[in-house]
């Protein structure tokens, strides 16, 4: 019995690394309600770590330039979080009236997660993570951060923060 319980404790400390789909993730939109990744089977997603208060807060514009010139096959996703300077300190109306009042925002915006240490959000342990995506690991270094995945749910490759949402570096991944 005292082995059983060990290995059950065992675990129960062990994080769970086995790879799954990003559709079998779930987030909540501002609101509160659950966004089913799985609706977005079939177009690219672009998750990005966003920040009213930032420097690269303008990219906000851009972002919604790519959502519309891309919605066929694309889906932005943007994912508040205060973990950078404290820049996103908004409750979620005020994260939703800034976006769509300065940057005319309509694609979709989570509610604000952690991005990154030990409460990181299982989107961002995905994100982030080889052993569960199957491609690389990164770390996120700021706000506005990217991660781009390809229409079957797979990682294409993470941008960092400087990397204007309509680079080429992005876009030659959605123009098929």
């Amino acid at each position: 019995m005292k082995i059983l319980k060990k290995a059950k404790m065992a675990s129960q400390k062990t994080p769970d690394t086995t790879k799954k789909s990003i559709y079998d993730l779930e987030i909540s939109n501002l609101a509160g309600k659950p966004i089913s990744l799985l609706e977005f089977k079939g177009k690219n997603i672009l998750f990005v770590n966003v920040a009213s208060q930032c420097g690269f807060t303008k990219q906000y514009k851009d972002l919604q330039t790519l959502s519309d010139t891309y919605k066929e096959n694309l889906v932005v996703i943007g994912v508040p979080c205060n973990q950078f300077g404290g820049q996103e300190s908004g409750d979620a109306e005020q994260i939703q009236e800034f976006c769509t009042l300065n940057f005319g925002v309509n694609f979709p915006i989570t509610e604000k997660i952690k991005v990154k240490g030990s409460e990181q959000h299982p989107l961002y342990q995905w994100l982030t993570s080889k052993s569960l995506n199957g491609k690389k690991s990164s770390s996120v270094k700021w706000n506005f951060q990217k991660y781009l995945i390809d229409e079957n749910g797979s990682l294409i490759d993470y941008y960092f923060s400087i990397t204007n949402p309509i680079s080429s570096k992005i876009t030659k991944h959605l123009a098929k």
